[in-house]
């Protein structure tokens, strides 16, 4: 019996989780594009004709599977986000056409995303890359330029308050000493009751935060959430972290208000063009850190995420539900392969 086509689409993956990619051949036909991965800036088909046949397709970050490329492709029946971000994948069109969705939710993918958001708001509460930057260019001497702020009853504010939001706020309260407060009209009041974070509406959080973090998914609501009006209403000196979705913040706005000494400094894992420009402003700023999405590549993070993959793609062929699906809706619906409900 034919084996059903899986596209990868990162090449990375099963890297770290051999086992995954293991248990995946023997289900799967597995096949690899021909270069790194999907572009951002293909047409769509180029991409439909990179996926042309495909039963299953796991993506990451880049390159999308908008309507057009589903209904171009209609041997697909499932795809894997390597991740937990649905913005590349158009999740509506997928649920109508009855393709399933899963991601990499409940694969405890807050851990390594919390920390390397508190890695990130150190480095810019003491001003790391500037001074690694100052001794490696001779400048050691200009060292007593480099003063940093305490994190220690100041205020952190949260932006999203879902597992990782919840994961930074126990590390930042009890580690740091912290006040947390917390945006997030989509969770209950128990949840910020259980850990001890007070809930806030954004126009305050901003206004009053030293430090804000964003984790929130990019959804037509949460693009360009932090405005240029928001973006003038923040706390002198504050910092700004963001481990979410580059789209959520106005970058020109941004630049302004860290051009106008509004803002101490910026931490940015996600840009709203990945890669950014060169002539991208925020590319040129001292007192800007930015990093090529890469807030969850721990090894153990990825290994836990690419075997959680592999046992739903697997569950899903051998007629089961898998467990991580992002859009549950579609099971009311005529499925492209019949499953098990």
């Amino acid at each position: 019996m034919k084996k059903p086509k899986l596209v990868i689409v990162p090449r990375s993956y099963g890297k770290y989780a051999h086992n995954a990619l293991e248990k995946l051949s023997h289900v799967f036909d597995l096949n690899y594009l021909p270069m790194n991965n999907l572009r951002n800036d293909m047409s769509d088909n180029e991409i439909i004709k990179l996926l042309n046949e495909a039963d299953a397709i796991i993506i990451g970050g880049y390159g999308r599977i908008n309507r057009h490329i589903m209904e171009s492709i209609p041997s697909l029946k499932i795809i894997a986000k390597r991740g937990i971000g649905l913005d590349n994948i158009e999740l509506n069109a997928a649920t109508e056409l009855g393709i399933v969705v899963t991601y990499a939710r409940h694969t405890m993918e807050e851990i390594s995303v919390a920390e390397y958001t508190v890695a990130l708001i150190l480095a810019c509460a003491r001003r790391l890359v500037e001074a690694d930057k100052k001794v490696k260019a001779d400048k050691y001497h200009e060292r007593a330029s480099l003063i940093g702020i305490e994190l220690r009853n100041k205020k952190l504010g949260i932006i999203g308050f879902g597992a990782i939001g919840r994961r930074v706020a126990q590390i930042m309260k009890n580690g740091f000493g912290m006040k947390v407060i917390a945006y997030d009209p989509y969770v209950p009041d128990e949840i910020f009751e259980e850990y001890g974070v007070k809930r806030m509406d954004l126009d305050t959080l901003v206004s009053s935060s030293d430090v804000i973090t964003i984790h929130t998914p990019l959804t037509p609501e949460t693009k360009n959430l932090i405005n240029e009006e928001r973006l003038r209403r923040i706390k002198e000196g504050a910092i700004i972290v963001n481990t979410a979705r580059g789209a959520v913040i106005n970058e020109k706005a941004l630049v302004n208000q860290i051009k106008a000494g509004r803002i101490f400094a910026c931490g940015l894992d996600v840009t709203a063009k990945e890669p950014p420009e060169k002539d991208n402003p925020l590319m040129l700023l001292n007192n800007v850190i930015i990093t090529p999405h890469i807030a969850a590549f721990t090894y153990e993070a990825l290994k836990r995420i690419d075997t959680a993959i592999a046992e739903d793609l697997i569950a899903f062929f051998s007629g089961k539900r898998p467990i991580r699906v992002a859009n549950p809706e579609v099971f009311n619906k005529p499925l492209r392969f019949k499953i098990k409900v």
